[in-house]
């Protein structure tokens, strides 16, 4: 896809900071001056109400199902675009379950948009599940970011999601692997201390160096229909993704 990145960010377990991640990186990388395309993959539409207040019109179910000709996309500034989700997302993976090529449908409708030559980056926020829905993300992505709490060892987890994406690489995405590990709601606690030293010792240089902080404001910024820079550009959750969004742009060697 040219030189557009396209990232999914995964993780099978809730709660870890993935749509907060998307929301926020995007965001960031729209102000830098980057053209962005957010996708909510998510059935939740976590994403899609905290960007987007209200819409009313097709979503990424419509797209996926082929009941629509082109990717349903909501403007949320110039540089920084939605394709939105519904609980409908839910029923897809029945849907889509005796489709053709049914682990490619996303990157077909995503060639089929063009994304490549109008976007940068596209983010995909996966759902809390390895289903067809995140498999259709690894196999359209070039990268996979995984946000993981530091509050209980998330080995086994991680090996699933190793396991599965190195299934992906092997039959389906050449591409695709784990660009990097973000560890979320840090507290500096000695058990957050100890999981980070853990896991920087069994999976070294992937984990990001960068660590988002656990923040009040980056649950409340959501309720707003706002990125955390627009909403309390001086908390410590938008210092920790400004940071966060410098590391992982040296990553994708775009600087």
């Amino acid at each position: 896809m040219s030189n557009c990145k396209v990232i999914a960010l995964t993780n099978q377990k809730g709660g870890v900071g993935k749509t907060t991640t998307v929301a926020n990186l995007g965001s960031i990388l729209s102000k830098k001056g980057f053209r962005v395309l957010l996708i909510d993959l998510d059935a939740q539409a976590n994403l899609t109400t905290s960007l987007a207040s209200s819409f009313d019109g097709a979503t990424i179910y419509e797209a996926l199902t082929g009941k629509v000709e082109t990717l349903p996309v909501i403007e949320i500034t110039d540089s920084l675009h939605l394709v939105p989700a519904s609980l409908t997302l839910a029923m897809v993976d029945v849907e889509l379950s005796t489709a053709i090529a049914r682990e490619s449908i996303l990157s077909e409708v995503l060639e089929k948009a063009d994304v490549s030559a109008k976007y940068d980056f596209v983010l995909l926020d996966c759902p809390p599940s390895l289903g067809l829905v995140s498999l259709n993300a690894f196999t359209a992505a070039t990268d996979i970011v995984i946000p993981l709490v530091s509050e209980v060892l998330p080995f086994k987890g991680l090996t699933m999601i190793n396991d599965f994406i190195n299934m992906v690489s092997r039959k389906l995405n050449p591409q695709a692997h784990i660009t990097g590990i973000l560890i979320t709601r840090w507290e500096g606690s000695k058990l957050s201390k100890g999981i980070e030293e853990k896991l920087r010792e069994a999976v070294g240089d992937i984990v990001f160096n960068s660590r988002i902080r656990k923040n009040i404001r980056l649950a409340e910024a959501p309720l707003e229909s706002r990125s955390i820079l627009d909403y309390d550009k001086n908390c410590n959750g938008a210092k920790d993704y400004l940071l966060f969004a410098e590391e992982f742009l040296n990553r994708m060697t775009l600087v």
